[in-house]
């Protein structure tokens, strides 16, 4: 027992357990279990690519659908933008220096960062970076042309001006039009009303933030929610969460004991992406959408986006309708024909990639319940992208006990890259995950699913952090689209790049998608 009376006072307020919190602490001890790849997931081997009549297909069966079916749009929000201003914070440091030279921005090392200062017109902050400095007496066309960068930053970064650099990334200018600019928040909003409205064009979206800013996403919202219900002719049901306090977690320092902030406290962090899982077992929704903040296009690119969304969807009612009378049937057992049992294999073989041989059970009840375990699980639908050197995770065939491999989403932590094939196989990989998924979460009696029960405790991994100068081993949750949906139903679909445009540093805002 390594924990003192005042740690359990501060886990109990958390709402962790002793026994998850000596469970954590055990696993970043014993080390992370590897994801064993057996082959790449490709097309036609675990990976469906549909022509143009499919696609056509697949958005009719949607549009047929949706109108009667309750639909929520899920997008992770809560993360700040830190990667996104990384370089910027760097460059004013140096620029800080007393001895700073503006020329150093002209090194190779620093060419983003210049071409941000270059372009900085072309951002759709600009205008409104343009009206804070002017309204605190300073000049931002002068701070340019003198190369008074520090300036220019300490405005876009800092609380006395837009303060981007503790903003999370869906309150930050993305877009611009000729009526204004747009945020991430909004132009998910524009993207809801194109491919998630129910009947009485309801749009449904959830987005989990930090505590921090959730009075600023829903002050955005109430300036923003009539201009687009008119302009769209949808109405918004927009709802918000926060990440739960007990998917906090602990984490070890360098002589394998519970890290501790210098007032003696257990360090407690945000578990990962993986951790709104709990968010999402919360809504009660026949269909959900789930992309990433970030990955959202300006409207003259909206439209693929648009059509594959409707696709997957409708891909995902398809096979939700098959499955749902496959269960039916194999509620009869004693009735059910030997030739239906080996359609369902096949069936779960075939297009789900996960299947016994019959001849290893112990009769006809056993093979029932094993299919019927394996169908009546949640199921998503992933669009996947030709792999285009983004750094990220794929989709794979991986390895499981009882010599069966299943579809998977593999991030890089899951690999073992000191194994020469294993890292051969990821790095090979011939797609890349989006985060663009489709998920069917109630079974065939139209109960919900307890999404907790379906993910995989040995896909949490370790992340190797610093806190007060000091490294850390922090324990994470199983990812969000990855091991939290490991004992889900997979299906992966090819969709084109167009739909993928996510803005990870704020020098991506100028590639030519976003402008």
């Amino acid at each position: 027992m390594m924990f003192k009376d005042k740690d359990l006072k501060q886990l109990k307020e958390h709402g962790i357990s002793i026994k998850q919190a000596e469970e954590q602490l055990s696993f970043l001890r014993q080390g992370l279990l590897y994801a064993r790849i057996a082959k790449n997931a490709a097309i036609g081997k675990g990976i469906r690519k549909l022509n143009n009549k499919m696609v056509q297909e697949y958005v009719n069966r949607y549009e047929q659908t949706a109108a009667s079916r309750h639909i929520i749009k899920f997008v992770p929000a809560s993360g700040a933008a830190t990667r996104m201003f990384r370089a910027l914070h760097e460059a004013d440091s140096l620029c800080r220096q007393p001895d700073f030279n503006p020329k150093l921005f002209q090194n190779d090392a620093y060419q983003h960062v210049a071409e941000c200062f270059n372009r900085l017109e072309d951002f759709a902050f600009y205008p409104e970076l343009e009206k804070v400095m002017k309204k605190n007496g300073s000049s931002l066309e002068s701070a340019l042309n003198n190369r008074h960068y520090h300036l220019i930053l300490n405005f876009l970064l800092e609380p006395e001006g837009l303060n981007y650099g503790s903003l999370p990334k869906g309150l930050i200018a993305f877009h611009r039009y000729e009526n204004g600019a747009r945020t991430a928040f909004e132009e998910h909003m524009v993207e809801g009303a194109g491919y998630a409205a129910t009947s009485g064009n309801h749009v449904s979206i959830h987005l989990t933030v930090s505590p921090e800013n959730e009075k600023q996403f829903r002050d955005l919202l109430q300036n923003r929610r009539k201009k687009y219900e008119n302009r769209y002719n949808v109405h918004y049901d927009i709802s918000f969460s926060v990440q739960k306090p007990s998917t906090d977690t602990l984490s070890l320092d360098e002589n394998n004991m519970p890290f501790r902030e210098p007032n003696g406290k257990l360090h407690l962090r945000p578990g990962g992406h993986g951790a709104l899982l709990e968010n999402l077992n919360e809504l009660d929704a026949d269909l959900i959408f789930i992309k990433n903040i970030d990955n959202v296009a300006p409207d003259r690119n909206k439209n693929d986006t648009i059509t594959y969304k409707k696709a997957l969807a409708g891909i995902l009612f398809e096979y939700q309708e098959k499955i749902f009378s496959y269960l039916s049937l194999l509620e009869k057992t004693d009735h059910i024909a030997d030739e239906m049992i080996n359609e369902i294999s096949s069936y779960l073989r075939d297009k789900l990639g996960t299947s016994k041989n019959l001849s290893t059970f112990n009769g006809k009840e056993e093979a029932v319940r094993y299919l019927q375990k394996k169908l009546n699980r949640p199921i998503r639908v992933c669009g996947m992208v030709k792999n285009i050197g983004e750094p990220g995770g794929g989709p794979f065939w991986v390895a499981e006990t009882g010599g069966i491999n299943s579809l998977q989403i593999i991030e890089s932590s899951q690999v073992n890259h000191r194994n020469p094939e294993q890292e051969a196989m990821f790095s090979s990989s011939s797609h890349f995950n989006p985060v663009d998924l489709v998920c069917g979460v109630k079974d065939y009696r139209g109960n919900k699913f307890d999404l907790l029960k379906h993910r995989d405790p040995n896909t949490c991994f370790i992340s190797k952090k610093y806190r007060n100068g000091k490294p850390l081993k922090a324990f994470e949750w199983p990812g969000l689209w990855n091991g939290s949906m490991a004992d889900w139903n997979t299906v992966f679909v090819e969709v084109p790049v167009s739909t993928f445009s996510p803005v990870k540093t704020l020098h991506d805002l100028l590639r030519p998608e976003h402008q």
